[in-house]
């Protein structure tokens, strides 16, 4: 989430990766990504769940993994001894992020409690979800959307070495988690493999790439009755500010709002060379508001 200037090229504040982008039609956070994803791609299986019951345990996974910390308590585990905690920089730049100051002691300190949360983490899915044997947490024959949704934070920490103490996190202690992780690796493995390598862009030819493409998704409505447009005194074309709840706040997004219901919010921004993109983001976990004149904060070149 350090600044990012291939992104700030495509007039786009916001900090964290990956960003998806279809057409001129931009998209954050993977909570919105995969299921735009599916979209495009109607003929290939289904990843996302069918029957309302696996949809409620792929969207409590989901809520559990960000909304429940398990992510964010995983991301202060990082080991001490990395490159990045020498650079002074680096700690100006989180501090800027997060909105409040950040030192290595501090990180020292919550490391304790970070691991106590991932902790629980894993407890809940050996004890739980994966108790009875089961391959996949929809017993489907191969990784669905749930997997994802559960298995990424857990997968992503426990390959950071020297994030997880061994002792307490051991396919000993919580063997059924690890297979789980190393059967979805193993899927990932051969999905890429399937798929062959993908051609690479650098930040200026994706831009370009970018630019000069079509809009993915027809211009949709705003939704009058709701309760934040109401309160805002928002309408289609106002200029409001879009951010995550959680950390980044300081780097919001502005531009023109083009559509908002329920689900998702999207706003028209400019790039650096005056070309118009569109800017998707979900309405869980992100803040929209009238623009108040406030300077845009982007991302430093």
């Amino acid at each position: 989430m350090m600044p990012r200037p291939d992104v700030a090229r495509l007039g786009v504040a916001y900090r964290r990766i990956p960003i998806l982008s279809i057409g001129k039609d931009i998209y954050f956070d993977t909570r919105l990504q995969l299921p735009k994803l599916e979209e495009l791609h109607p003929e290939l299986p289904r990843l996302g769940a069918t029957t309302p019951e696996q949809k409620a345990v792929e969207r409590l996974l989901s809520a559990y993994i960000i909304d429940g910390g398990i992510f964010q308590e995983a991301s202060r585990l990082l080991p001490l001894d990395l490159p990045l905690f020498k650079d002074p920089n680096y700690f100006k730049d989180r501090g800027d992020f997060s909105g409040k100051p950040i030192t290595l002691e501090a990180l020292r300190k919550i490391r304790p409690d970070a691991l106590a949360e991932i902790a629980v983490g894993f407890d809940l899915f050996e004890t739980t979800l994966l108790a009875d044997g089961r391959e996949w947490i929809l017993k489907t024959e191969k990784p669905s959307l749930a997997d994802i949704e559960g298995v990424w934070a857990l997968h992503w920490v426990s390959g950071l070495k020297g994030a997880l103490p061994a002792d307490r996190f051991s396919a000993e202690r919580y063997p059924r988690v690890y297979a789980w992780i190393k059967r979805f690796q193993e899927a990932v493995t051969a999905a890429k493999a399937k798929n062959g390598k993908p051609q690479t862009l650098n930040g200026e030819e994706a831009a370009s790439v970018i630019e000069k493409s079509a809009w993915n998704e027809e211009e949709k409505t705003v939704d009058e009755g709701d309760p934040l447009v109401v309160a805002e005194g928002l309408k289609k074309g106002s200029i409001v500010s879009i951010c995550p709840t959680d950390t980044g706040r300081s780097h919001k997004d502005v531009g023109e709002l083009l559509s908002l219901d329920k689900d998702e919010v999207v706003i028209q921004v400019e790039t650096a060379k005056g070309e118009k993109v569109r800017l998707h983001a979900p309405r869980h976990g992100y803040k929209l508001r009238r623009y108040d004149g406030e300077k845009k904060s982007t991302a430093k070149l």
